[in-house]
C-alpha cells in the first residue's frame, strides 16, 4: 500500500461542517451521498493531494484547496482565464512524482490577440501558491469562439501527457477536426515540457502537427487510462444525441463531423451518417444524449463489484457506470439521478471512495460511499 494510501486512509476528509446530504438507492449499490465541501462556483476538476487536502478548478478563474473540514483556501497564482461560454481554467492533475516534485499541470482558455484557446501550463505548489508557472502547449491557431476547449489531461504510463482539445464549435471551425494541420478536435501527446515524443503517430506526415495522437474529435471532456491495459479511453459530446465512449488508439479517425449518432440542434442531418471506411466506431453511444462529462475507472476496495468498471459523469444529471467485458460495454446504469444535479467530475479518491463534482454557482463535492 503507497503511502499516499495509508495516508489518506489514516486522515480521511471529516464531513462535520457539511454533514450528510442524503441516501440514494441504487440497483447493484445502496449509496449514501455526502457532501464534503460546497460553495464552488462552476468547479471543473478534482485532484487528490497526498496530504488529505484536494484542488478543485473553479471555471471563473480560481483554484482552490479543500481543507479535510471541507473548508476552501484559494491558490494564488494561476494566470488569467477566458471565462467566456464554456471557457476558463479547466482541468489540473498531479505530475506523476508529485510528492518529490510538487509540480501539477493545469489546462484553460487563455486570452490572447485575436482570440482565445485551450493551453496547458506545469507549475510548482508551494503551499496554496502556483510558483514556476510555464505554458507548454498551446492549441493552435488561434480563434475567436466561446465553445468547445476540451479539455482533460491524462498521464500515461510513459509519463508522456495526453490533452483533450475541442473543434472550437462554431460550424466554420468543425470540419477541421478532420485535418491534421490544426489542434482542433484533437487529442495530443506532449512530454512534460511540451516538447513532442518521437513516436507520435504523425511526426513524419508532412504538413501534419506532430503532437497529434488521434483526431475527428468534437469535444472530449472526459478523459481516464484503463488500470490493467494502460490504454486511453474517453467520452465526448455529440451534438444533439449521439455522446461517445471511445477507445483511444494512435493514429485513428473517430469520426467527426463526417460520422456521428446525433443530429444538429435544427435536426437536420450531419455527415454521412453513422459509419465510414476508416473510422473508428464508438463502444458506447448515447442518444438521447446524457451530456458525458469526468470519466474514472474505478479499481478501490470500497465498492468490490464495481472494481473495474467505467463510472461517467454527465451534465444532464446523472452518474452512469458501466460493466465492461475487455474492450465491450456489457452492462449500465445510471445513478445520482435523484440529485438533479450537473456531474462535471468523478474521480477515485485515495481512500477508494467515488467523489463528484456538482458544476452550478454553488457547486459541491460529493463522496458516495456504500450504505451501511
Amino acid at each position: 500500500m503507497s503511502n499516499v494510501r495509508k495516508r489518506w486512509l489514516a486522515l480521511g476528509i471529516a464531513c462535520v461542517v457539511c454533514g450528510l446530504m442524503g441516501q440514494v438507492s441504487a440497483s447493484s449499490v445502496a449509496l449514501e451521498v455526502k457532501t464534503i465541501a460546497s460553495g464552488l462556483e462552476h468547479p471543473w476538476s478534482l485532484a487528490h493531494l497526498p496530504d488529505g487536502t484536494m484542488l478543485v478548478t473553479e471555471r471563473p478563474g480560481r483554484m482552490q484547496r479543500v481543507d479535510r473540514a471541507g473548508r476552501l483556501r484559494e491558490v494564488v497564482g494561476v494566470p488569467k482565464v477566458a471565462a467566456v461560454g464554456q471557457g476558463g481554467l479547466l482541468d489540473v492533475v498531479l505530475a506523476p512524482d508529485f510528492e518529490q516534485t510538487q509540480e501539477l499541470f493545469f489546462s484553460y482558455a487563455e486570452p490572447r490577440d485575436g482570440g482565445n484557446g485551450t493551453s496547458v501550463a506545469r507549475a510548482r505548489l508551494d503551499g496554496d501558491r502556483l510558483v514556476d508557472v510555464t505554458v507548454i502547449f498551446r492549441q493552435m491557431p488561434t480563434v475567436d469562439s466561446p465553445g468547445h476547449f476540451g479539455s482533460r489531461l491524462v498521464f500515461a504510463r510513459d509519463g508522456t501527457l495526453f490533452v483533450t482539445l475541442g473543434e472550437r464549435q462554431l460550424k466554420h471551425f468543425t470540419i477541421r477536426a478532420q485535418d491534421l494541420e490544426s489542434h482542433f478536435g484533437k487529442i495530443v501527446r506532449i512530454r512534460r515540457d511540451g516538447s513532442v515524443p518521437p513516436d507520435n503517430p504523425f511526426v513524419d506526415v508532412p504538413g501534419a502537427r506532430p503532437e497529434i495522437w488521434s483526431y475527428g474529435h468534437r469535444n472530449v471532456q472526459g478523459a481516464a487510462l484503463h488500470p490493467q491495459t494502460g490504454e486511453l479511453w474517453i467520452t465526448e459530446h455529440g451534438p444533439k444525441g449521439g455522446d461517445e465512449l471511445n477507445l483511444v488508439r494512435p493514429g485513428a479517425n473517430y469520426g467527426w463531423p463526417l460520422v456521428t449518432y446525433g443530429v444538429a440542434y435544427n435536426g437536420d442531418r450531419i455527415g454521412v451518417g453513422t459509419e465510414r471506411p476508416g473510422i473508428d466506431k464508438p463502444k458506447k453511444y448515447w442518444v438521447p444524449s446524457i451530456a458525458t462529462s469526468g470519466l474514472t475507472f474505478y479499481n478501490g476496495d470500497r465498492f468490490p463489484s464495481w472494481r473495474g468498471n467505467l463510472f461517467v459523469g454527465g451534465l444532464y444529471g446523472v452518474l452512469v457506470r458501466l460493466e465492461l467485458d475487455g474492450d465491450r460495454v456489457v452492462a449500465e446504469e445510471t445513478l445520482l439521478r435523484e440529485l438533479r444535479e450537473r456531474i462535471r467530475d468523478v474521480r477515485e479518491g485515495p481512500d477508494g471512495y467515488l467523489y463528484v463534482l456538482t458544476d452550478s454557482p454553488r457547486g459541491r463535492i460529493l463522496r458516495l460511499e456504500p450504505k451501511e
